[in-house]
């Protein structure tokens, strides 16, 4: 009888997908659950690739011409309320603020001083950052108004899970406002494509793009484009959204605007965003049974050199050497990290592996004396080990961090396109999901219409994805999501 295979996870992914999903956070030390109820901690490591992505899709939405700034936590309760769907949509997973200092009580400190009007922790900023749209907007040449705020936003959650779904999480949100409703549409259709360039060019994520059923479609908006990706499960995950508001927004919170030909009109508004959902995103589609596997654009360390050392004879050796090769890393702009700590080579090797640093340099007392270096690709694994002269590593290392990138993109979209399956009728769905398989299928768009598919849906915890742009919305996406 072989033995099953040593591996730095337990359990498997296929063996306990959930349970797999926590351990890789654990093990590459990315985050923990918080003493507040359903929020995270973020720790260094998962920070750190957040504030990458940050970097990275801030230049981008700036190159765009959007401006950041910063608005408040709090909002009134009458700002919500004006919108009537919106209000709708969000008001079970409202954290509201009812009291502004604490008393002294029998069973210690109390609320006190009740809020003339309660203020909402915000679950997205529509409502307040659109009431100073209406002071700062006059007439069509204060259009179009590009702002975004990077910023924590609060939906209280009963169900929770790292990175994937707390009740407090990190996005990004932007608002702009238009003259026309062809130039908010654009706007809507122009960020969603940013998303999905950043995710494919950044995060080597491969995802459909389209737009949202009515039933999924954002409160108060008139059209929801996504990008949606598959896990490794076969689940769906949301990974970014961008939302045509229409005049809807502007009309009851008062976006008006003089047009050119002298009249009065309501602005045409647009909203869009991704989180730190993406994070989980990205362990569950590149992870594997040792850890995390991190694309290497977004990684916060894409090279590590693990100095191998016997005594203080070779570490006199080994160490400037290592220092000296991370120099040269730096100057080309990488992130390079020489781990100096004091322990087994072994285990820092295995942490490596389970932090999926991209890739992993070893330099011993030999490597020096040939003037070379051994490297292993994390994403290709031992096979991968190769040792060359120091010149042509580094020569080589930008090639190789690209490859990993585009080998990485590749499984990605090789998975996706590998589990996602066609149907034509609520039958097919019923026996997909049956046979509990993974992934998506794909049916046309006349079944929404379909009495029996409610039935179905609900039987399955099923729920309508997106129609893919590719399809010209003539299929919808229907699985199980995150």
């Amino acid at each position: 009888m072989s033995k099953q295979p040593r591996t730095a996870i337990t359990p498997t992914r296929a063996d306990d997908f959930p349970e797999w999903y926590q351990q890789v956070i654990k093990a590459a030390d990315m985050a923990e659950n918080s003493p507040v109820r359903g929020c995270m901690i973020i720790k260094p490591y998962g920070f750190a690739v957040w504030e990458n992505m940050q970097r990275i899709f801030d230049g981008m939405i700036k190159d765009a011409g959007v401006q950041n700034a910063y608005f408040p936590l709090l909002i009134p309760l009458s700002f919500i309320a004006r919108e009537a769907e919106h209000v709708d949509g969000f008001a079970k997973e409202c954290a509201v603020v009812t009291h502004h200092r604490l008393e002294s009580g029998e069973d210690g400190l109390v609320p006190a001083g009740k809020l003339e009007e309660p203020y909402v922790v915000r679950p997205t900023s529509e409502t307040i950052i659109g009431d100073s749209m209406a002071r700062w907007i006059q007439s069509y040449r204060d259009l179009p108004l590009k702002l975004n705020q990077w910023c924590n936003v609060m939906r209280w959650e009963m169900r929770t899970r790292l990175f994937l779904r707390t009740s407090e999480f990190l996005w990004q949100e932007g608002h702009n406002a238009f003259e026309t409703a062809e130039d908010a549409r654009e706007d809507a259709l122009k960020m969603l494509e940013a998303y999905r360039a950043f995710v494919e060019d950044n995060l080597a994520l491969s995802v459909f793009t389209g737009e949202k059923t009515a039933d999924e479609r954002f409160p108060g908006a008139i059209a929801t484009y996504t990008i949606e990706a598959i896990m490794q499960d076969g689940k769906a995950l949301q990974a970014g959204t961008s939302h045509d508001l229409g005049q809807n927004f502007a009309k009851s919170i008062g976006i008006k605007f003089q047009a050119r030909d002298g009249s009065e009109q309501f602005a045409h508004t647009t909203s869009w965003g991704i989180s730190t959902r993406l994070i989980g995103g990205m362990i569950m589609i590149h992870g594997d049974d040792d850890g995390m596997i991190m694309p290497p654009r977004v990684a916060p360390q894409q090279i590590v050199i693990l100095p191998v050392t016997k005594d203080e004879e070779s570490e006199a050796k080994v160490l400037p050497f290592a220092d000296k090769l991370a120099a040269q890393m730096k100057q080309k702009g990488l992130r390079v990290h020489v781990d100096k700590r004091e322990m087994r080579t072994p285990d820092k090797m295995w942490d490596a592996v389970k932090k999926g640093i991209p890739l992993r340099v070893e330099i011993g007392a030999r490597e020096v004396d040939d003037g070379e270096v051994t490297f292993v690709r994390r994403d290709l694994g031992k096979a991968s080990k190769e040792t060359v002269p120091v010149e042509l590593f580094i020569e080589r290392m930008e090639r190789i961090l690209d490859n990993i990138h585009d080998n990485m993109l590749a499984r990605s979209k090789s998975f996706r396109e590998d589990h996602t399956f066609n149907g034509s009728t609520v039958t097919d769905i019923d026996d997909f999901f049956a046979k509990e398989s993974a992934g998506l299928i794909k049916v046309p768009v006349s079944l929404l219409s379909d009495p029996k598919l409610e039935e179905i849906m609900k039987k399955y915890a099923l729920s309508t994805r997106c129609m893919p742009f590719a399809d010209n919305g003539e299929k919808v996406l229907i699985g199980k999501a995150y």
